[in-house]
């Protein structure tokens, strides 16, 4: 009998009913978790950090859940002045940029706060304010479950781009197992992200210290309610619920003039805000979608769950704004959460789906 459910290990807290999952602490026992899946007759382990990414799915998970708990940070320092420091999956990826600061090594500072693992964080390629994990990624360790196989992963083989990798192109062939680093014991890169500087109060292009890049974040992300307080009203979120839609230089041109803000990601591709574009669409923070799925009170791109919600509920809503922001501007958002565990039709987070709340 299943003893636990998929929203316990999600920060949205949904999803149904899964059997207890097994919970990965010592890196030494993974040879004994790969025999376990195989003896249960299956290709791979659905697997997860602090699940805060993730919406579970209202009819659980049928197969085995892997849980990555391990930790540690090792560190070896370069000829070069970097450091390279590896650490396991399960590590929180919020602390790898703590201990970072507290070394005063850069490269990481302006990932603070962000939730999850660092396993998860080349899979979404996770960033925000300028820096993403494929900044510094110099390789990193996979379990590949095609091959049944150990691989090492050069950073530039694991194809980052804007919230994308081969990981998240090819779901349930890889588990990163490590994730190694490269680290500059000097000044950060000039700060260029506008709301981070004018979080510091300096001048475009400072290089203000590690620890004080890392704080003026965490304050910023304080500030708009994505540092996941348990207390907080908002506490069952998943972030950003949408990417911001890359968009051409027409597009740009016209929608910057209306007032949104466009920038240029690490690829190269014209990106327009999301949050912006929910707002044109009529949300707004605090503003209740449904019943039970609302704007969080600090921004619009932030959907928190209540009461009874339920992961359909959920993704409902993001198909229903998203049609509703193509059809006044005919940008199309897509979700930035990943949809786990076993869906019906019409209920996973896509544009265009038939099935829509009645928004208010």
């Amino acid at each position: 009998m299943p003893r636990t459910t998929l929203a316990s290990l999600t920060t949205l807290r949904l999803g149904g009913p899964i059997d207890e999952p097994l919970r990965l602490s010592d890196p030494a026992d993974w040879p004994e978790l790969v025999q376990t899946v195989r003896g249960r007759g299956e290709f791979s382990p659905l697997v997860l950090g602090h699940g805060s990414n993730v919406i579970g799915a209202d009819s659980g998970h049928a197969g085995t859940i892997a849980v990555m708990n391990t930790r540690g940070i090792s560190v070896k320092k370069q000829a070069d002045g970097t450091v390279l420091a590896t650490a396991q999956a399960g590590h929180p990826l919020a602390d790898l940029v703590a201990w970072a600061a507290a070394e005063q090594l850069s490269g990481v500072e302006c990932l603070a706060g962000i939730p999850g693992t660092v396993g998860a964080a080349p899979v979404q390629n996770a960033g925000a304010y300028g820096q993403q994990i494929g900044d510094v990624l110099d390789h990193l360790t996979a379990w590949d479950w095609e091959s049944g196989i150990l691989r090492t992963l050069p950073g530039r083989a694991c194809r980052l781009r804007y919230r994308d990798s081969r990981f998240k192109n090819s779901p349930g062939r890889w588990t990163v197992l490590t994730v190694t680093v490269r680290l500059l014991r000097t000044p950060p890169a000039p700060v260029r992200y506008r709301p981070l500087i004018d979080e510091l109060g300096a001048g475009a292009g400072a290089t203000p210290p590690v620890a004080e890049v890392t704080t003026a974040v965490l304050a910023s992300r304080h500030r708009r309610g994505l540092l996941l307080d348990p207390h907080s009203p908002d506490a069952r979120q998943v972030g950003s619920v949408f990417l911001n839609p890359a968009v051409t230089a027409v597009q740009a041109e016209r929608w910057s003039a209306a007032g949104c803000p466009v920038h240029t990601d690490s690829d190269g591709q014209l990106r327009a805000g999301a949050g912006w574009f929910l707002e044109l669409a009529g949300c707004h923070p605090g503003r209740r979608i449904t019943e039970n799925v609302r704007c969080s009170e600090a921004r619009t791109l932030t959907l928190s769950a209540h009461g009874d919600a339920t992961a359909s509920d959920f993704t409902r809503v993001l198909t229903a704004l998203a049609e509703r922001v193509e059809a006044a501007t005919s940008i199309t958002l897509r979700p930035e959460p990943v949809a786990v565990g076993t869906w019906l039709v019409n209920d996973r987070c896509e544009p265009g789906g038939r099935r829509r709340p009645t928004l208010r």
